[in-house]
């Protein structure tokens, strides 16, 4: 019955993109962002996906200032900005016009290695997950996004 259903998934049209768990107990996922490879943490509790500031230039990101206040992982009131017209490639699944928020990831990166993860770009939030029809299989560590 299992592998029927994600069998079907996959003639669906979805994309099967393998996760990694890590020390913290997230899910971790290489993505592109404008053709540049990068880490990601996948957070479904997270409205947005998300850029740390320090890696505007490496994702070639075009920052504009936002009034939105960011909140998550113990920080609140973070100052932001928003990048537009943006492209993520998660494996073979690809989308355009995606909207980052960018913030302070320190305070991430900083628990992650506390915890001996790598630190990470950014995050891939609930705007993508949502976008991809995203089926998360925890116990096979697979997120299967829907082709646009």
């Amino acid at each position: 019955m299992e592998n029927k259903l994600w069998d079907h998934l996959l003639q669906e049209g979805y994309k099967k993109i393998k996760l990694r768990l890590t020390q913290t107990n997230h899910f971790e996922v290489r993505a592109s962002i404008n053709g540049v490879k990068g880490l990601f943490i996948l957070d479904t509790g997270a409205s947005n996906s998300c850029i740390g500031f320090e890696d505007v230039d490496f994702f070639n990101l075009k920052a504009k200032a936002s009034n939105i206040k960011a909140a998550g992982a113990g920080a609140t009131d973070m100052l932001t900005q928003t990048a537009s017209k943006n492209t993520i490639k998660i494996d073979s699944w690809k989308s355009l016009n995606l909207t980052l928020v960018l913030f302070d990831l320190t305070h991430v990166n900083t628990a992650l290695t506390m915890h001996n993860a790598k630190p990470v770009n950014g995050i891939i939030g609930a705007d993508v997950l949502k976008k991809g029809k995203a089926i998360i299989d925890y116990n096979k560590k697979y997120l299967y996004l829907k082709s646009l």
